[in-house]
């Protein structure tokens, strides 16, 4: 047992240096440059905080830091390869879908097989496979290798098991002999597949997070209740202590922003580019400038209110409402982009039938596409027929047919409509099949907007777990503040002597600050509706805008149960 308990650590450390050797290995730099221009200083500035906290004689609580920081920049500057070749992996997993979609147009048309790779070598949003697929064009142009040999020498030095698995055997068939086109059509059904099952492991991993981040909130939350009703017993600075718990809240909030961003599935909704004044994000501007302008006016009252000048408002509105009425207007610009955004994904629904229905006809037809869009055009494609009108319109002007299509894509604002879009009209342009194009694209996308489903049910579940963890944390936070409040009062009618005797010795309430310690959960308040709304908008990969409906909601809750909070603590212990 022993043994077998020493030897798996060993061997995931012998993983780990065996991956980092790969990485430096694999990297554009030399490891000797590398090791000279990063790591070296690296290792001086690590030494250099060692030796300043020395040299000034800090004591361990600043000293620590110091050095700690010197550490990181030491361990971050030698796992960095390991980390760009994680990047470069998650890059070909995230858009390989895409990818094959779009080699599989282009290996259907009558373009030469090299210019193919050439193509999608130049189309940036690849990333990583776009690096690739240039590498491999420039071992066919500059090293004049064949395709195959190409392939195979790519898929030994790539870093990602799927591609490297995808360039093996499309190096087999096009060595013996196969079309591309027929390898890639038998090729779609695996591939959408393992995307599939990848896209749906990736949300499982988003039901782990959100179990890790209850527990962690719900600690953070107890930790914040303890900071506010300790101080009464110790005698330390309640306020110190509180605003750092605080800190120490939006951190760890924040830090599971980011873990969210990494480990929820990368499909964009929205296609954003400039287009002459089209597209649903141009109608946005306008509330958002309403809102943001109207939120900075009560804003304003709302301090002047605080400051004594108002008066009025000061005596009828709880301090709590006070912090959610000048976040109100922002519900206004985030509503209307929630509105654009159920259009678009409406868009996306409908989209698969009429690039089906498109390529069938044109197909059958042997036209253009605009003469098959004027019969098209009256068809019912619900969200998408005035769409479909406006590039009929366009073609028939005689527009370039790749930018008639880039705008009918901004209008409708879909990334997905973007990509297939353009997928098949430069797919028609080089003289590919329409029907087979159509269906390969209809069929594809309907695969994408199935795991967008699950997607929607995951974001669900975690804005549930949101609005829960916000009321508990809010009720829980109030209720000490008030019990610290009562005991406050207590005290402070206890004659002299019971107050030497009982305060001086047990509650130390002297160093209270109320009202500041209520900005400051009002100000955590506000945080936590901020970050738990990017993280709603980062699940669903929606516009930022629409997630201020969530920050305003969650403000007006964390506000609400505040003042219920507080009114029924006094009135239960009143009684």
């Amino acid at each position: 047992m022993s043994t077998d308990s020493q030897s798996a650590p060993d061997l995931s450390a012998r993983s780990t240096l065996e991956s980092l050797n790969r990485a430096y290995a694999n990297m554009d730099m030399p490891a000797s440059r590398y090791l000279l221009l990063i790591i070296f200083p690296a290792f001086v500035f690590f030494l250099g905080t060692a030796v300043i906290a020395l040299f000034l004689g800090l004591s361990l609580m600043l000293a620590l830091p110091v050095v700690l920081l010197g550490a990181l920049a030491m361990v971050v500057a030698v796992i960095y390869p390991k980390l760009a070749q994680d990047r470069k992996r998650k890059q070909v997993r995230q858009r390989f879908h895409l990818f094959l979609t779009h080699i599989t147009v282009l290996s259907m048309t009558n373009i030469n097989r090299v210019e193919i790779f050439r193509t999608l070598a130049e189309e940036d949003e690849y990333d990583a496979l776009a690096e690739e697929m240039g590498h491999l064009v420039a071992l066919v142009d500059t090293w004049n290798q064949s395709l195959d040999d190409a392939c195979r020498l790519r898929a030994k030095q790539t870093t990602s098991p799927l591609l490297t698995d995808f360039l093996e055997r499309l190096a087999y068939t096009v060595g013996g002999g196969q079309q591309i086109s027929e390898f890639l059509m038998d090729e779609q059904d695996t591939i959408i597949q393992q995307f599939v099952t990848r896209y749906e492991s990736d949300l499982a991993k988003l039901d782990v997070m959100k179990e890790l981040y209850m527990s962690m909130m719900l600690s953070v939350a107890f930790v914040l209740v303890f900071a506010i009703v300790l101080p009464i017993l110790i005698g330390v600075s309640p306020t110190i202590l509180i605003a750092g718990t605080i800190v120490m809240f939006a951190i760890v909030q924040a830090g599971f922003v980011y873990a969210i961003h990494v480990v929820s599935p990368y499909d964009p909704v929205w296609y954003i580019e400039e287009t002459e004044g089209t597209g649903p994000l141009t109608r946005i501007p306008r509330a958002l400038a309403i809102g943001v302008g109207c939120s900075v006016v009560l804003a304003v009252i709302m301090v002047l209110a605080v400051l004594g000048i108002v008066p009025v408002v000061a005596a009828r509105v709880p301090m709590p409402l006070m912090v959610a009425i000048p976040v109100t207007p922002l519900l206004l610009p985030g509503w209307r982009m929630r509105q654009e955004e159920q259009k678009v994904k409406d868009r996306d629904g409908e989209f698969p039938s009429f690039i089906r229905a498109l390529g069938t006809v044109e197909s059958v037809k042997q036209t253009s596409t605009g003469s098959v869009l004027e019969s098209l055009r009256r068809k019912d494609f619900g969200a998408l027929t005035d769409n479909v009108d406006a590039l009929y319109k366009r073609l028939n002007m005689r527009i370039d047919d790749i930018r008639s299509w880039r705008l009918f894509a901004a209008e409708t604002g879909s990334y997905l409509i973007q990509k297939f879009g353009d997928m098949y009209v430069i797919g028609r342009q080089m003289g590919g099949d329409p029907q087979v194009l159509g269906r390969v694209i209809s069929e594809n996308q309907n695969e994408v907007l199935k795991v967008r489903e699950k997607r929607e049910q995951a974001t669900m579940t975690l804005i549930g777990v949101l609005y829960g963890i916000t009321a508990a944390a809010v009720f829980s936070f109030f209720v000490g503040l008030e019990v610290v409040d009562i005991m406050m009062g207590i005290t402070s009618e206890m004659d002299l002597e019971q107050q030497s005797d009982v305060a001086g010795n047990l509650l130390s309430t002297e160093q209270y600050d109320i009202q500041t310690i209520e900005y400051l959960l009002l100000l955590t308040i506000l945080i936590n509706a901020a970050l738990s709304a990017v993280m709603i908008r980062i699940t669903d990969r929606g516009h930022i805008i629409s997630g201020l409906v969530h920050f305003v909601f969650m403000t007006w809750l964390g506000a609400v149960i505040a003042v219920v909070t507080q009114y029924v603590v006094n009135v239960v212990i009143s009684v």
